[in-house]
């Protein structure tokens, strides 16, 4: 196997870090999945607050004062006074940040939960009981109150200077661990109007969704403001306008197929196309280069009785290496699995395919949005 062939090979075997998405054609969706009504959002809600219980994995008070100082603060509001000059060494607190989202139409008394993220050096959260903690709004209101035992999805351990850790121990969860102490209040439309807001702008989705809705109801009900917009007449009175706007959720619309695009994560070397991707033909030459740093100690001893000291020096070493590229003819593809198949035929890894797609961009042979996240 030549070595065209076998990167080939091994970048087929690659699938997990290189994603090819292939939608199917586009199907009827609910106006519920593709809309959302204006007004109704949730709103993001934090605190700050202590958890306690931890077995000897909390933050280390001498290089975090404000966990002591919170626990300071707090032992005083139940009535316990510390002398002045206290010194306490606490390992199982740990400070944390506590955020939730209020979601629409929250009463007070119901349920929400909440994510608590340890913001000092603790160790780990498992095992620990968030203390009553206000979550405020972005106005400075107190909307819930958070307390209860963390769940933590993880696990660690360490003993003799060896350490093991599975997922993540300094963040967690407390299912319906805060109570809505306060509601915010949502108006759904503003007079006799009712706005829904596509999750994304295409002018031919929302002339489907005003068409679908005019059909369903009476013309003239609904028309598009912009290519995101959709403004509906509907009832004054609530219990109609709840109906009524149940009925426009259930309707289905076809969506006009997305733009081709394509999404390289430039982290993770990851490319995601979808179906609507083109390949033009193009020439790409493409080979790799690898710099090697290599450092090696030596030991120079003094001779016998010369009152000398032995030194020990570094040497080093830089090499460069560049494979040849090799000019390859990329087909032209008018579907996905012709440029998945043109793109295989290079031979480069995934980082470097995320290279060369940009380049292909620049060069106008890509017929896609090339996005980089």
């Amino acid at each position: 196997m030549n070595r065209l062939s076998f990167r080939s090979a091994v970048l087929a075997c690659c699938l997990g870090s290189l994603l090819f998405a292939a939608g199917a054609q586009a199907a009827p969706e609910r106006i519920k999945d593709l809309t959302s009504i204006a007004g109704v959002r949730n709103n993001q809600l934090v605190g700050y607050g202590i958890v306690v219980g931890l077995d000897g994995s909390g933050d280390q008070t001498t290089q975090t004062p404000f966990t002591v100082q919170s626990i300071i603060n707090m032992l005083g509001n139940m009535g316990v006074q510390l002398p002045a000059g206290t010194n306490l060494q606490l390992k199982n607190v740990a400070a944390v940040m506590v955020t939730a989202n209020l979601p629409p139409f929250a009463r007070p008394g119901q349920q929400i939960d909440v994510t608590v993220s340890s913001i000092g050096n603790a160790k780990s959260l498992r095992g620990g009981t968030l203390i009553m903690t206000p979550l405020k709004g972005a106005d400075g209101q107190v909307y819930a109150v958070a307390q209860g035992n963390m769940l933590v999805g993880g696990a660690g351990a360490q003993a003799g200077g060896a350490a093991q850790t599975i997922n993540h121990l300094l963040a967690g969860r407390i299912p319906g661990g805060a109570t809505v102490e306060r509601g915010v209040p949502t108006m759904v439309g503003h007079g006799d109007f009712v706005t829904l807001e596509l999750n994304e702008t295409d002018f031919g989705t929302a002339r489907r969704v005003v068409d679908a809705i005019n059909l369903a109801t009476a013309p003239g009900t609904a028309h598009a403001l912009d290519g995101r917009t959709v403004q509906v007449r509907a009832p004054i009175d609530p219990s109609e306008r709840v109906a009524f706007l149940g009925k426009l959720e259930a309707l289905t619309v076809t969506p006009v197929q997305q733009a081709a695009r394509v999404v390289v994560n430039s982290r993770t070397g990851s490319v995601v196309m979808n179906q609507r991707v083109m390949l033009q033909n193009v020439a790409v030459a493409h080979g790799n280069l690898t710099v090697s740093v290599i450092n090696d100690q030596q030991v120079n001893q003094p001779p016998p009785f010369s009152q000398g000291q032995t030194v020990i020096t570094d040497r080093g070493e830089v090499v460069i290496e560049q494979v040849p590229g090799k000019l390859v003819n990329v087909q032209a593809g008018s579907n996905l699995a012709d440029v998945i198949k043109a793109l295989n035929a290079l031979g480069a890894t995934p980082m470097d395919l995320v290279s060369i797609l940009q380049a292909m961009k620049s060069a106008g042979a890509l017929r896609a949005e090339l996005e980089v996240i």
